[in-house]
């Protein structure tokens, strides 16, 4: 999968450092994931939620943090639309980011 912006993910872990490692590891087995479908999600990542509209919703770190995606199947396309704590995650509406 081809993943925009990696930099969203290092702006933020550079706030959160305890945030690193989970934020790469999910980045490097997302790029080399092929993704067609939310089941081939759920093969790789079972703390994620589909919420509509193209949006999916990782958890990361046991649920500390929260990452939004759009993902394209069928271009193979992820875009990171938020990532974030939990808490700051209850305020946002994943449907419109």
């Amino acid at each position: 999968m081809r993943i925009v912006s990696h930099r969203k993910l290092v702006d933020f872990y550079r706030i959160y450092p305890n945030s690193k490692m989970p934020l790469e590891q999910w980045y490097l087995q997302t790029k080399q994931a092929n993704w067609k479908n939310f089941a081939d999600i759920k093969k790789d990542f079972n703390a994620v939620d589909g919420v509509g509209n193209q949006r999916y919703v990782f958890n990361i770190k046991g649920n500390e943090y929260r990452l939004v995606v759009i993902i394209q199947f069928t271009h193979g396309y992820i875009y990171i639309r938020f990532v974030g704590k939990h808490s700051d995650y209850n305020k946002i509406n994943c449907l419109t980011i």
